[in-house]
């Protein structure tokens, strides 16, 4: 009787510790991966003080070759990670994939402002929030820029069944990355095979080091895995923000012309929720600090989350108005890289991201309000729940607290489904061993 009554209390409670416990295992699973050749920073052997330092030594190059957590990596990034233009080692291939991406992404303010606005529009006024009003803020975002980079692509307006494949393609690469599901290589095959069809028709010059194939992977890997995956999941996050900070969405939807106050809303999601958990880079030479030397090979982990709430008043919480106090100090003197450093292959769209990100915040606060109970972590696997009201319209509380339950009771299955399927994803990455057979055979 007893039995039953401990087993039936810990079942009620599950919510409250599960997660959590899960949570720790799966680091322990993964600090396995990582082997002891590695360096966390900030931690215990490198402190904050030193992480800007590291993270720009010429020597903090190496991108794939001689690192385990490569094989994870490119397990969840395929096809094609070997072009993925963050997991090509430094040299000439590089510099020209490098070059032809910048050439894709550069557009005039105003014209990115004009593209933005009308593929949000397009998306958004077709969005069907249904009769309760429940959304998942990443799936109704992911659209959006499936065709906003699909146009940067193909210089024309992205067809259905276009966007449909690059919203497949993106949702299961990043439900993969977040361990909620095994990777599915099928959808990610007919988007390879649109591509392939499609080549000719994009009208920028494209890699000439790389093999039409290969091409045909480095656009997919580039726009229409990460850039469509990192800003769904930025997008995510603001919105989740505006939805739990009431005063901050009155503002925002009562000063719509405001870009100051906005700017600082999305700098302070991006130090609050930074989409990169942990960088992994490889020394290619020995790197000197002051009381240290980290050797050749040695892999760095730099975690953006402690860099980010290190030098921070109340790190842990949302202040929007705390970047008024670092208005006069420059970025680079505080602890806040959203986008990387220059000197180590910042993010390609660190230009075009935040001006996006503000367009589409107004679409979506011109139409909606917002509001949610879920939970609100960086890794944000919920992918979002938030109610949607049409503006004007009176928001009903009924579905609120129906999501409260349901997101709590959501993360325990979540939890353990990530166990499982990561534990999984795991060990199938190492049997495949996709990185280090590729560089045994003499490629680089």
């Amino acid at each position: 009787m007893i039995g039953k009554a401990l087993a039936a209390a810990a079942l009620a409670t599950a919510p409250a510790w599960l997660p959590g416990r899960v949570v720790a295992l799966r680091v322990k699973i993964f600090s396995l991966v990582n082997g002891e050749d590695t360096v966390t920073i900030p931690g215990e052997r490198v402190g904050v003080e030193d992480f800007r330092r590291v993270y720009t030594d010429p020597a903090a190059n190496g991108r794939s070759k001689g690192a385990a957590l490569s094989d994870l990596f490119w397990y969840w990034l395929a096809p094609g990670p070997e072009v993925h233009q963050e997991h090509l080692e430094p040299g000439p291939r590089y510099d020209e994939v490098a070059k032809c991406t910048r050439h894709i992404l550069v557009k005039s303010k105003k014209d990115s402002e004009v593209l933005t606005r009308r593929v949000a529009a397009h998306v958004l006024d077709r969005l069907d929030v249904g009769a309760g009003g429940l959304v998942r803020l990443r799936d109704e975002m992911m659209p959006i820029w499936a065709e906003l980079y699909y146009e940067l692509v193909f210089d024309e307006p992205c067809p259905p069944e276009a966007r449909d494949l690059i919203v497949a393609n993106a949702d299961d690469v990043v439900s993969a990355l977040k361990c909620v599901r095994p990777r599915n290589m099928r959808r990610r095959a007919r988007l390879t095979k649109y591509l392939r069809r499609r080549l000719a028709d994009v009208p920028h010059p494209l890699p000439a080091a790389l093999t039409p194939e290969e091409q045909v992977y480095y656009l997919q890997g580039t726009f229409f895995n990460t850039a469509v995956v990192q800003m769904s999941e930025a997008m995510a996050h603001l919105l989740m923000i505006v939805a739990q900070h009431e005063d901050v969405q009155r503002r925002l939807a009562e000063n719509p012309g405001d870009d100051a106050y906005l700017d600082r809303v999305i700098d302070e999601g991006l130090r609050t929720y930074p989409l990169f958990g942990i960088a992994h880079r490889i020394s290619t030479a020995d790197i000197e600090l002051a009381d240290l030397t980290i050797p050749a090979g040695t892999v760095l982990c730099f975690s953006y989350p402690d860099f980010h709430h290190a030098g921070f008043e109340r790190p842990d919480e949302f202040d929007p108005e705390r970047w008024c106090s670092h208005a006069t100090q420059a970025k680079k003197d505080v602890n806040f890289i959203p986008f990387g450093v220059a000197q180590n292959r910042a993010c390609p769209a660190r230009g075009l991201a935040p001006l996006t990100m503000r367009v589409v915040a107004r679409e979506v606060l011109r139409r909606f309000s917002l509001a949610s109970t879920a939970g609100h972590t960086r890794s944000i696997p919920n992918r979002g729940p938030v109610l949607l009201t049409p503006r004007g319209a009176r928001r009903k509380v009924l579905p609120l607290a129906w999501l409260a339950v349901r997101d709590r009771w959501e993360d325990v299955w979540r939890s353990l489904a990530q166990l499982v399927f990561g534990t999984y994803m795991v060990l199938d990455a190492r049997k495949k061993a996709l990185c280090s057979t590729y560089f045994a055979g003499g490629n680089s």
